[in-house]
Parts: structure tokens; C-alpha cells; sequence
């Protein structure tokens, strides 16, 4: 699995789903839904003491029943996160912020890597660290607007969006229409009311939804 296909199946996705949940079987559960909905491509984050040994038995279940999804791992801030990850069966590394370290490594690896920035000039920094792929991190504070500004310093550079990015219409207009070529969806795809009630036949629904949804703004 090549970087340009990865960033090729994300852009033509349209959403990012990204997410964590101490359950295993609730993190399981989680993926086989947006699966179910079409999605190929999630980041399951790394944000909890479960975090590596759940990335693992997603491995294990996309190996046996998800055959065509491509696992990626968010939230990796240290060189020791990325190669334990890399090690558990990672396809790519997100990162919230601009780690030269773990670029580097991952680079060596032939993976792509995707840092967290919120400013031109880590944008920069990160375009000369080899990224082709940066996710805009709080998407929620910089805006549209911030797109729009900085799109045509990085004419080469594809954007995603994280951190606030709406189910609805206006907002995911307004984005797209700002030069992004994703957005990435946490809490507001993958709800709290939907994972504690177990509804994930409704996040299927809704995810389809929402990956339609995109589909009619572009």
C-alpha cells in the first residue's frame, strides 16, 4: 500500500473517521460499522493505556473480515509511539503536531506520515520534512477562512481539517469550497450518545449519511 494510495482513498473518502474507546470490543464494533457504511480508510487514535493492544486486535480483524481497510494511528507525539505502532501493523502516523523525529522515521520506513500544524510556518517546516499530506489542527479555531488565506503559498500541499468539523451542510461547504481535500471527523461522526447506547447500526446509517453528504458538495 503505496502513500499516494493511501492519500488517494482519504481524498476520495471525503471524512477521516478517528476515534478511541477503552472497550475492545466496542473499538471492534466501531470499525466493522464504518466498514459496513464504506469507509477504507480510519485513524483509530492513540489516546489511552488500551490504546496498542486494541490497534492490534483491529489489525487482526481487518486481516480476517475488513480485508480492504487501511488502518492509520493518530495522536503518535514520540519516535517510541510511532515504532511500536509501526510494529503492531500500522499503515500510516498522524500526529497532532510537527515532529521532526518521528517524520524522519517514518520516512524510513516508507510510510506516510501526516503532522498536525495551525500555522504557516509549520506548514513550512513540515513540507520541508517531506509531508505532502497535513492535517489542520484545531480546525475548530483556524476556520475556513484560514484555508482560503494560506491554500496558494502551498500549491502542492493537500489539507485536512480535524477538531470541530460539522455533520452539516453550511459547515462542510464551507470547508470544501476553502481547498481541503478531507475532513476529519471525530465525536461529531462517532457520537458519545451513539458508542455508550451501542447503536452502531445507526453510525453505519449515519456515516453513510455523511459520506454522501460530501459527495453532493464537491
Amino acid at each position: 500500500m503505496t502513500n499516494e494510495v493511501i492519500i488517494n482513498k482519504i481524498v476520495q473518502q471525503g471524512v477521516l473517521p478517528l476515534y478511541y474507546h477503552a472497550d475492545v470490543g466496542v473499538s471492534l464494533a466501531i470499525a466493522k460499522a464504518l466498514y459496513q457504511a464504506g469507509v477504507r480508510v480510519i485513524e483509530y487514535t492513540n489516546r489511552g493505556e488500551q490504546a496498542i493492544e486494541n490497534f492490534k486486535l483491529l489489525v487482526e480483524a481487518r486481516n480476517n473480515e475488513m480485508p480492504e481497510m487501511i488502518l492509520g494511528i493518530g495522536t503518535i507525539k514520540t519516535t517510541g509511539q510511532a515504532s511500536a505502532f509501526i510494529e503492531a501493523g500500522a499503515d500510516f502516523i498522524i500526529c497532532p503536531g510537527l515532529n521532526t523525529a518521528v517524520a524522519k522515521l517514518v520516512h524510513e520506513k516508507n510510510m506516510l506520515w501526516v503532522p498536525g500544524c495551525m500555522t504557516p510556518s509549520e506548514i513550512m517546516q513540515a513540507e520541508a520534512a517531506g509531508a505532502g499530506f497535513i492535517k489542520l489542527f484545531p480546525g475548530n479555531l483556524l476556520g475556513p477562512s484560514f484555508v482560503s488565506a494560506i491554500k496558494e503559498l502551498f500549491p502542492q500541499m493537500k489539507f485536512m481539517p480535524t477538531g470541530g468539523v460539522e455533520v452539516e451542510e453550511k459547515n462542510l461547504s464551507a470547508w470544501f469550497k476553502s481547498g481541503v481535500v478531507a475532513v476529519g471527523m471525530g465525536s461529531k461522526l462517532i457520537t458519545k450518545e451513539v458508542v455508550e447506547n451501542k447503536q452502531f447500526e445507526l453510525l453505519a446509517e449515519n456515516t453513510v449519511a455523511a459520506i454522501e453528504l460530501i459527495r453532493k458538495i464537491r
